[in-house]
Formats: structure tokens, sequence, C-alpha cells
């Protein structure tokens, strides 16, 4: 049953963040999700569709794996799955809040953003990224079955190509001072 409240809870958390800071956009005229919309073409757009599919399906299973409560695992293992998830749902906040009005759902085709560097993102090049993989990985722990690890591995695969899409397009955008950040700051956690 304490399983059951905690997956809650962090679905409860992790979307309302996703979706409060949506809202605050909006209200100051920013549109943040670009996923799969405008002119995309090509692998980007195929990348980008997929990946909405599939963080879309992943929190359905998520929930349903909660109101069934089942786990192949043992407590040891539910419990390091919840520590996962919450420390997923503070990377992602704290990413989220660090990037300020700059913060985007997609590749942008049009709008201008600020390349930010300085907080979370001088360990983490991609800690919004992180804090889904690590709720997808906390979520798997606390309600393992083979119907969620088949959906969270479809989800951790597809921000990774979205991350691959993202460089590219950081690359293209803030040419010189990203390859130097790229130099200094890991993919998902480190510094060099």
């Amino acid at each position: 049953m304490i399983f059951r409240g905690l997956g809650l809870l962090v679905l409860l958390l992790f979307y309302g963040v996703y979706f409060g800071k949506m809202a605050m956009q909006k209200k100051q005229g920013i549109q943040t999700d670009h996923i799969a919309k405008g002119g995309k073409r090509g692998r980007l757009f195929r990348v980008e569709m997929t990946m909405k599919a599939a963080t879309c399906a992943a929190p359905v299973a998520e929930l349903i794996s909660v109101f069934t409560g089942i786990s192949l695992l043992p407590v040891f293992a539910r419990y390091t799955g919840v520590l996962a998830a919450f420390a997923g749902v503070m990377c992602f906040a704290v990413s989220v809040y660090t990037m300020r009005d700059s913060w985007r759902a997609g590749i942008p085709e049009h709008d201008k953003t600020e390349m930010v560097t300085t907080g979370i993102y001088s360990i983490s090049r991609n800690p919004a990224f992180l804090g889904f993989d690590l709720v997808y990985l906390g979520f798997l722990l606390m309600f393992f079955n083979p119907v969620l690890l088949v959906f969270t591995i479809f989800a951790v695969v597809m921000l990774h190509l979205q991350i691959l899409q993202e460089e590219k397009f950081m690359a293209d955008t803030f040419g010189s001072e990203y390859e130097k950040y790229r130099k200094h700051v890991f993919r998902y956690i480190g510094s060099k």
C-alpha cells in the first residue's frame, strides 16, 4: 500500500512540475511544447513523434502498475526505486527552474533561447532528461513487471535519441560556445 501512495505522489509531483511550468510559460506567451510540431521533417520529426508516444505511454503503464500494485522485486529494490524516483523529480524540477524561460519540450524552430550552463547544468548537459530517466527507473524498481519494463526501455531509448537530436541543434545554434561546454560537462552527469 505504501508503494502505491508513493508512486502516485511521484507522478503528481513530476507531472505537476512539467505541466505547471508549461502553464506558467503559456501565461507569458511562451509556447513550451515543440515536440513534433512545425515544419520538422525526416529523422527529427520521427524521433520527436516516437518520443512523444513513448513518454505518453510510459505514465499510463506506470499508473496501471500503481493500481495493480504488483512487483516482482524484493522490498529493498522497491525502496531503492522510491529514492530514484524522488531524485528524478528533484532533478527535473531544479533543471526546469534553472532554465527559467528558456525551457522547451522538443526542439524549437524559431524561438530564441539562451544557453544555460550554470547551476545543475554545470554537472549535467541534460538534467531534465536525467530526471525523466530516474523517475522511469524508480517506477520500474517500485512496480517491476514485464510490461512496465518494455515501456520503460522504450521511453528511455527515445529520450536518448531526442538528446542526440538536441545536441545537434545546440551545436548548430550556439557553435563554439556549446562545443566548449560539451567538452567540460557530461551528457548525463559529471564534469571533466
